[in-house]
Protein backbone atom coordinates (compact mmCIF):
# COMPACT_ATOMS: atom_id res chain seq x y z
CA UNK A 1 0.00 0.00 0.00
CA UNK A 2 1.25 3.26 -1.33
CA UNK A 3 2.17 5.28 2.30
CA UNK A 4 0.14 8.68 2.84
CA UNK A 5 1.87 11.78 3.20
CA UNK A 6 1.07 13.30 6.51
CA UNK A 7 -0.33 17.50 6.43
CA UNK A 8 1.63 20.15 6.48
CA UNK A 9 1.28 22.58 9.37
CA UNK A 10 1.29 26.15 8.55
CA UNK A 11 0.92 28.79 10.80
CA UNK A 12 -2.99 30.16 10.24
CA UNK A 13 -3.53 27.62 8.63
CA UNK A 14 -7.08 25.29 9.79
CA UNK A 15 -5.65 22.52 11.94
CA UNK A 16 -6.40 18.73 11.76
CA UNK A 17 -6.24 16.10 14.80
CA UNK A 18 -3.40 14.20 13.47
CA UNK A 19 -0.49 13.88 15.56
CA UNK A 20 2.99 14.04 13.93
CA UNK A 21 6.32 14.97 14.57
CA UNK A 22 8.15 15.73 17.77
CA UNK A 23 5.75 15.25 20.53
CA UNK A 24 7.75 17.83 22.37
CA UNK A 25 6.66 20.18 19.60
CA UNK A 26 3.30 19.69 18.69
CA UNK A 27 2.00 22.38 21.08
CA UNK A 28 3.52 25.72 22.73
CA UNK A 29 2.67 24.71 26.09
CA UNK A 30 5.46 21.80 25.71
CA UNK A 31 8.73 23.64 25.80
CA UNK A 32 7.82 26.83 27.10
CA UNK A 33 6.44 25.24 30.53
CA UNK A 34 9.29 23.33 31.07
CA UNK A 35 12.15 25.74 30.39
CA UNK A 36 9.85 28.44 32.55
CA UNK A 37 9.98 25.94 35.47
CA UNK A 38 13.37 25.33 34.88
CA UNK A 39 14.14 29.08 35.26
CA UNK A 40 11.37 28.94 38.79
CA UNK A 41 13.60 25.95 39.87
CA UNK A 42 17.27 27.23 39.56
CA UNK A 43 17.76 31.09 39.54
CA UNK A 44 16.03 31.52 42.62
CA UNK A 45 18.09 29.72 44.66
CA UNK A 46 21.29 31.23 42.12
CA UNK A 47 20.10 34.44 43.28
CA UNK A 48 19.50 34.23 46.91
CA UNK A 49 23.19 32.47 46.85
CA UNK A 50 24.81 35.71 45.00
CA UNK A 51 22.39 37.95 47.54
CA UNK A 52 23.63 35.95 50.58
CA UNK A 53 27.89 36.20 49.39
CA UNK A 54 27.23 32.19 49.04
CA UNK A 55 28.34 32.54 45.16
CA UNK A 56 30.77 35.08 43.68
CA UNK A 57 29.91 35.50 40.55
CA UNK A 58 28.04 38.63 38.04
CA UNK A 59 25.53 38.01 35.11
CA UNK A 60 25.28 40.38 32.41
CA UNK A 61 23.50 43.15 34.22
CA UNK A 62 23.72 43.84 38.22
CA UNK A 63 22.42 41.03 39.97
CA UNK A 64 19.30 43.00 41.16
CA UNK A 65 18.31 43.61 38.02
CA UNK A 66 18.88 40.31 36.34
CA UNK A 67 16.96 38.50 39.39
CA UNK A 68 14.21 40.51 38.66
CA UNK A 69 14.24 41.04 35.15
CA UNK A 70 14.90 37.20 34.36
CA UNK A 71 11.72 36.03 36.78
CA UNK A 72 9.81 38.33 34.52
CA UNK A 73 10.72 37.93 31.35
CA UNK A 74 12.61 34.72 31.44
CA UNK A 75 10.19 32.72 33.80
CA UNK A 76 6.35 34.58 33.50
CA UNK A 77 6.81 35.43 29.86
CA UNK A 78 7.61 31.45 28.75
CA UNK A 79 4.54 30.12 30.69
CA UNK A 80 2.44 33.14 29.08
CA UNK A 81 3.80 32.50 25.65
CA UNK A 82 3.16 28.93 26.08
CA UNK A 83 -0.24 29.21 27.05
CA UNK A 84 -0.97 31.86 24.51
CA UNK A 85 0.35 29.74 21.80
CA UNK A 86 -1.72 26.93 22.71
CA UNK A 87 -5.06 29.08 23.53
CA UNK A 88 -4.64 30.62 20.47
CA UNK A 89 -5.19 27.15 18.48
CA UNK A 90 -8.49 26.84 20.78
CA UNK A 91 -9.69 30.58 20.19
CA UNK A 92 -9.52 30.64 16.53
CA UNK A 93 -9.36 26.86 15.73
CA UNK A 94 -5.75 27.28 13.15
CA UNK A 95 -2.85 26.31 13.44
CA UNK A 96 -0.69 27.97 15.89
CA UNK A 97 3.84 27.49 15.79
CA UNK A 98 4.87 23.91 15.97
CA UNK A 99 7.79 21.87 15.10
CA UNK A 100 10.29 23.66 13.82
CA UNK A 101 9.08 26.94 13.88
CA UNK A 102 8.40 26.25 17.45
CA UNK A 103 11.75 25.00 18.47
CA UNK A 104 13.18 27.98 16.96
CA UNK A 105 11.27 30.08 19.20
CA UNK A 106 12.09 28.14 21.73
CA UNK A 107 15.37 27.98 21.19
CA UNK A 108 15.56 32.15 20.87
CA UNK A 109 14.15 32.29 24.63
CA UNK A 110 16.68 30.06 25.91
CA UNK A 111 19.32 31.64 24.17
CA UNK A 112 18.76 34.55 25.85
CA UNK A 113 18.91 33.61 28.79
CA UNK A 114 22.22 31.63 28.46
CA UNK A 115 23.45 34.60 26.90
CA UNK A 116 22.81 36.53 30.60
CA UNK A 117 24.64 34.45 32.45
CA UNK A 118 27.86 34.09 29.93
CA UNK A 119 27.44 36.04 26.87
CA UNK A 120 28.43 40.02 26.10
CA UNK A 121 25.53 42.30 27.25
CA UNK A 122 24.52 43.51 23.41
CA UNK A 123 23.94 40.00 22.83
CA UNK A 124 22.18 39.29 25.59
CA UNK A 125 19.95 42.37 24.92
CA UNK A 126 19.50 41.52 21.32
CA UNK A 127 18.42 38.22 21.67
CA UNK A 128 16.02 38.87 24.61
CA UNK A 129 14.18 41.69 22.90
CA UNK A 130 13.17 39.05 19.34
CA UNK A 131 10.64 36.44 21.35
CA UNK A 132 7.87 39.40 22.32
CA UNK A 133 7.59 40.83 18.85
CA UNK A 134 7.35 37.69 17.23
CA UNK A 135 5.18 35.78 19.19
CA UNK A 136 2.61 39.12 19.46
CA UNK A 137 2.57 39.48 15.45
CA UNK A 138 1.90 35.33 15.49
CA UNK A 139 -1.09 36.07 17.60
CA UNK A 140 -2.38 39.44 15.67
CA UNK A 141 -2.44 37.02 12.62
CA UNK A 142 -4.21 34.52 13.88
CA UNK A 143 -6.92 36.53 15.77
CA UNK A 144 -7.49 39.06 12.78
CA UNK A 145 -7.80 35.83 10.22
CA UNK A 146 -10.13 34.22 12.74
CA UNK A 147 -11.68 37.75 13.46
CA UNK A 148 -11.16 36.88 17.45
CA UNK A 149 -11.31 40.59 17.88
CA UNK A 150 -12.14 39.59 21.78
CA UNK A 151 -8.74 38.66 21.94
CA UNK A 152 -6.82 41.66 20.89
CA UNK A 153 -5.86 43.47 23.84
CA UNK A 154 -4.02 40.32 24.24
CA UNK A 155 -1.79 41.40 21.42
CA UNK A 156 -1.66 44.97 23.17
CA UNK A 157 -0.77 44.01 26.40
CA UNK A 158 2.42 41.49 24.57
CA UNK A 159 2.92 44.88 22.88
CA UNK A 160 3.53 47.13 25.60
CA UNK A 161 5.39 44.52 27.28
CA UNK A 162 7.83 44.27 24.78
CA UNK A 163 8.40 48.19 24.67
CA UNK A 164 9.02 47.66 28.34
CA UNK A 165 11.66 45.40 27.72
CA UNK A 166 13.15 47.76 25.67
CA UNK A 167 13.17 50.28 28.05
CA UNK A 168 14.64 47.85 30.65
CA UNK A 169 17.78 47.94 28.35
CA UNK A 170 17.83 51.01 27.38
CA UNK A 171 18.13 51.98 30.92
CA UNK A 172 20.75 49.59 31.62
CA UNK A 173 23.10 50.72 28.83
CA UNK A 174 22.06 54.57 29.82
CA UNK A 175 21.13 55.60 26.70
CA UNK A 176 17.69 55.91 28.36
CA UNK A 177 18.31 58.30 31.39
CA UNK A 178 15.40 56.54 33.99
CA UNK A 179 16.34 53.98 36.55
CA UNK A 180 16.15 50.42 35.22
CA UNK A 181 13.39 49.13 38.14
CA UNK A 182 10.89 51.89 36.28
CA UNK A 183 10.52 49.39 32.86
CA UNK A 184 10.43 46.05 35.14
CA UNK A 185 7.63 47.80 37.10
CA UNK A 186 6.34 48.33 33.95
CA UNK A 187 5.82 44.61 32.99
CA UNK A 188 4.94 43.19 36.05
CA UNK A 189 1.73 45.92 35.64
CA UNK A 190 1.05 44.35 32.49
CA UNK A 191 1.71 40.94 33.85
CA UNK A 192 -0.57 41.60 35.99
CA UNK A 193 -3.11 42.95 33.97
CA UNK A 194 -2.52 40.11 31.70
CA UNK A 195 -3.56 37.51 34.68
CA UNK A 196 -6.21 40.31 35.51
CA UNK A 197 -8.00 39.67 31.95
CA UNK A 198 -7.46 35.81 32.16
CA UNK A 199 -8.34 35.07 35.49
CA UNK A 200 -11.80 36.50 34.78
CA UNK A 201 -12.06 34.54 32.07
CA UNK A 202 -10.81 30.62 33.55
CA UNK A 203 -11.52 30.77 37.25
CA UNK A 204 -15.42 31.53 36.64
CA UNK A 205 -15.37 29.15 33.92
CA UNK A 206 -13.63 26.83 36.06
CA UNK A 207 -15.60 27.30 39.28
CA UNK A 208 -19.07 26.69 37.54
CA UNK A 209 -17.43 23.25 35.59
CA UNK A 210 -16.44 22.06 38.43
CA UNK A 211 -19.73 22.92 40.86
CA UNK A 212 -22.85 21.58 39.14
CA UNK A 213 -25.93 23.58 39.07
CA UNK A 214 -24.04 27.04 39.78
CA UNK A 215 -24.49 29.97 37.69
CA UNK A 216 -21.69 32.51 37.87
CA UNK A 217 -23.00 35.84 36.11
CA UNK A 218 -20.34 38.28 35.35
CA UNK A 219 -21.57 42.64 35.58
CA UNK A 220 -20.14 44.50 33.29
CA UNK A 221 -19.68 47.84 35.67
CA UNK A 222 -17.59 45.60 37.90
CA UNK A 223 -14.87 44.12 35.22
CA UNK A 224 -14.85 47.06 33.49
CA UNK A 225 -14.28 49.47 36.95
CA UNK A 226 -12.60 46.83 38.27
CA UNK A 227 -9.57 46.54 35.15
CA UNK A 228 -9.23 50.05 34.74
CA UNK A 229 -8.50 51.00 38.46
CA UNK A 230 -5.96 48.34 38.51
CA UNK A 231 -4.60 49.26 35.08
CA UNK A 232 -4.83 53.36 36.28
CA UNK A 233 -3.44 52.52 39.68
CA UNK A 234 -0.68 50.28 38.18
CA UNK A 235 0.31 53.21 35.89
CA UNK A 236 0.68 55.67 38.35
CA UNK A 237 2.75 53.26 40.56
CA UNK A 238 5.08 53.23 38.00
CA UNK A 239 5.67 56.24 36.52
CA UNK A 240 4.61 58.97 39.12
CA UNK A 241 6.66 59.75 42.58
CA UNK A 242 4.63 58.30 45.54
CA UNK A 243 1.27 59.92 46.56
CA UNK A 244 -2.26 60.10 47.59
CA UNK A 245 -4.30 59.87 44.68
CA UNK A 246 -2.04 56.69 43.29
CA UNK A 247 -2.58 55.68 46.75
CA UNK A 248 -6.13 55.52 46.62
CA UNK A 249 -6.85 53.87 42.79
CA UNK A 250 -4.44 51.61 44.06
CA UNK A 251 -6.49 50.98 47.33
CA UNK A 252 -9.67 50.87 45.78
CA UNK A 253 -8.33 48.39 43.10
CA UNK A 254 -7.50 46.08 45.73
CA UNK A 255 -11.10 46.11 47.06
CA UNK A 256 -12.87 45.64 43.66
CA UNK A 257 -10.52 42.59 43.24
CA UNK A 258 -12.03 41.21 46.40
CA UNK A 259 -15.32 42.29 45.82
CA UNK A 260 -14.54 40.46 42.04
CA UNK A 261 -13.30 37.20 44.24
CA UNK A 262 -16.23 36.87 46.23
CA UNK A 263 -19.09 36.87 43.66
CA UNK A 264 -17.24 33.81 42.44
CA UNK A 265 -17.93 31.34 45.34
CA UNK A 266 -14.23 30.78 46.13
CA UNK A 267 -15.46 28.46 48.97
CA UNK A 268 -16.90 25.69 46.39
CA UNK A 269 -13.64 25.19 45.24
CA UNK A 270 -12.48 23.93 48.94
CA UNK A 271 -12.69 20.22 47.85
CA UNK A 272 -11.04 20.70 44.71
CA UNK A 273 -6.76 21.63 44.56
CA UNK A 274 -6.71 22.17 40.83
CA UNK A 275 -9.31 24.83 41.59
CA UNK A 276 -8.35 26.18 45.13
CA UNK A 277 -5.18 27.91 43.85
CA UNK A 278 -6.04 29.66 41.36
CA UNK A 279 -8.65 31.38 44.26
CA UNK A 280 -5.93 31.80 46.39
CA UNK A 281 -3.44 32.92 44.00
CA UNK A 282 -6.09 35.77 43.05
CA UNK A 283 -6.43 36.61 46.63
CA UNK A 284 -2.73 37.20 46.31
CA UNK A 285 -3.67 40.16 43.39
CA UNK A 286 -5.74 41.78 45.85
CA UNK A 287 -2.83 42.07 48.72
CA UNK A 288 -0.25 43.08 46.33
CA UNK A 289 -2.25 45.92 44.91
CA UNK A 290 -3.07 47.06 48.91
CA UNK A 291 -0.11 46.86 49.91
CA UNK A 292 1.07 48.94 46.92
CA UNK A 293 -1.01 51.66 48.02
CA UNK A 294 0.70 51.18 51.53
CA UNK A 295 3.58 51.80 50.22
CA UNK A 296 2.55 54.95 48.80
CA UNK A 297 2.48 56.42 51.96
CA UNK A 298 5.60 54.71 53.15
CA UNK A 299 4.18 52.45 55.60
CA UNK A 300 5.70 49.30 53.85
CA UNK A 301 8.33 48.45 51.45
CA UNK A 302 7.79 48.72 48.15
CA UNK A 303 9.28 45.23 47.52
CA UNK A 304 6.66 43.87 50.07
CA UNK A 305 3.90 44.58 47.21
CA UNK A 306 5.70 43.78 44.62
CA UNK A 307 6.53 40.36 45.87
CA UNK A 308 2.87 39.65 46.58
CA UNK A 309 1.57 40.10 43.00
CA UNK A 310 5.43 38.49 41.61
CA UNK A 311 5.44 35.68 44.39
CA UNK A 312 2.06 35.06 45.35
CA UNK A 313 0.03 36.32 42.36
CA UNK A 314 1.73 35.27 38.92
CA UNK A 315 3.72 32.29 41.25
CA UNK A 316 0.40 30.41 42.11
CA UNK A 317 -1.78 31.17 38.83
CA UNK A 318 1.18 29.42 36.92
CA UNK A 319 1.77 26.87 38.82
CA UNK A 320 -2.27 26.46 38.57
CA UNK A 321 -2.33 26.84 35.09
CA UNK A 322 0.43 24.46 33.91
CA UNK A 323 -0.83 21.97 35.81
CA UNK A 324 -4.18 22.35 34.55
CA UNK A 325 -3.28 22.96 31.15
CA UNK A 326 -0.86 20.32 30.84
CA UNK A 327 -3.34 17.76 32.47
CA UNK A 328 -5.82 18.92 29.87
CA UNK A 329 -3.79 19.25 26.36
CA UNK A 330 -1.84 15.57 27.32
CA UNK A 331 -5.13 14.09 27.32
CA UNK A 332 -5.25 13.84 31.04
CA UNK A 333 -8.11 13.75 33.78
CA UNK A 334 -8.17 17.21 35.79
CA UNK A 335 -7.55 15.50 39.15
CA UNK A 336 -4.18 16.40 40.87
CA UNK A 337 -1.88 14.02 42.55
CA UNK A 338 -1.03 15.23 46.80
CA UNK A 339 2.47 15.95 44.84
CA UNK A 340 0.97 18.29 42.67
CA UNK A 341 -1.15 19.52 45.76
CA UNK A 342 1.99 19.59 47.64
CA UNK A 343 3.78 21.92 45.03
CA UNK A 344 0.46 24.50 45.65
CA UNK A 345 0.98 24.92 49.20
CA UNK A 346 4.79 25.46 48.59
CA UNK A 347 4.21 28.59 45.92
CA UNK A 348 1.88 29.76 48.45
CA UNK A 349 4.07 29.04 51.69
CA UNK A 350 7.13 30.90 49.55
CA UNK A 351 4.79 33.96 49.45
CA UNK A 352 3.62 34.35 52.52
CA UNK A 353 7.17 33.74 53.65
CA UNK A 354 8.38 36.02 51.53
CA UNK A 355 5.87 38.94 52.23
CA UNK A 356 3.99 38.43 55.73
CA UNK A 357 6.96 37.19 57.68
CA UNK A 358 9.46 39.85 57.29
CA UNK A 359 6.55 42.81 57.82
CA UNK A 360 5.42 41.12 61.07
CA UNK A 361 8.90 39.65 61.95
CA UNK A 362 11.90 41.75 60.10
CA UNK A 363 14.53 40.37 62.39
CA UNK A 364 13.79 37.35 60.80
CA UNK A 365 14.06 38.46 57.16
CA UNK A 366 17.50 36.18 56.44
CA UNK A 367 15.21 33.22 57.32
CA UNK A 368 12.11 34.20 55.40
CA UNK A 369 13.95 34.41 51.92
CA UNK A 370 16.01 31.13 52.56
CA UNK A 371 12.29 29.51 53.19
CA UNK A 372 10.55 31.28 50.60
CA UNK A 373 13.04 30.23 48.40
CA UNK A 374 13.29 26.55 49.40
CA UNK A 375 9.41 26.66 48.83
CA UNK A 376 9.42 28.16 45.57
CA UNK A 377 12.27 26.09 44.25
CA UNK A 378 11.04 22.93 45.25
CA UNK A 379 7.38 23.56 44.16
CA UNK A 380 8.68 23.72 40.73
CA UNK A 381 10.88 20.76 40.95
CA UNK A 382 7.65 18.47 41.58
CA UNK A 383 6.40 20.20 38.68
CA UNK A 384 9.21 18.97 36.63
CA UNK A 385 9.54 15.88 37.90
CA UNK A 386 6.15 14.94 37.08
CA UNK A 387 5.62 16.54 33.72
CA UNK A 388 8.43 16.56 31.72
CA UNK A 389 7.73 12.87 31.08
CA UNK A 390 4.26 13.87 30.12
CA UNK A 391 5.23 17.38 28.27
CA UNK A 392 8.02 15.23 26.34
CA UNK A 393 5.49 12.16 25.04
CA UNK A 394 2.84 12.21 23.04
CA UNK A 395 -1.30 12.88 24.37
CA UNK A 396 -2.29 9.44 26.02
CA UNK A 397 -5.59 9.55 24.10
CA UNK A 398 -3.49 9.25 20.72
CA UNK A 399 -4.70 13.02 19.70
CA UNK A 400 -2.16 15.81 17.85
CA UNK A 401 -1.58 18.58 20.98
Amino acid sequence: MKPVPLPMFKIGEPTVSVAHGLPLLRLGFRPFYIGGALVAALLVPLWLAMFLGAVQWSPAVAPLLWHAHEMLFGFAVAIIVGFLMTAGKAWTGLATPRGPALGALALLWLSARIAAMVGPYAVYAVLDLALLPIVAIVLARLVLRARNHRNLPLVGMLSLLACANVGFHLAVMEVLQVSALAPLYAGLALITLIECVMAGRVIPGFTMSATPGLKLVSTAWVEWLTLGCTGLGLALWVIAPPNGVTMGVLALAAVLHIYRSVRWRPWVARSRPILWILHAAYVWLAVGLGLLAAAQLGWVAVSAGVHALAVGATGGLIIGMVTRTARGHTGRVLVVSRAEVLAYVLVMAAAVLRVLLPLVAPSLYGAALIGAAVAWCTAFTIYLWMYVPWLMSGRVDGKDG
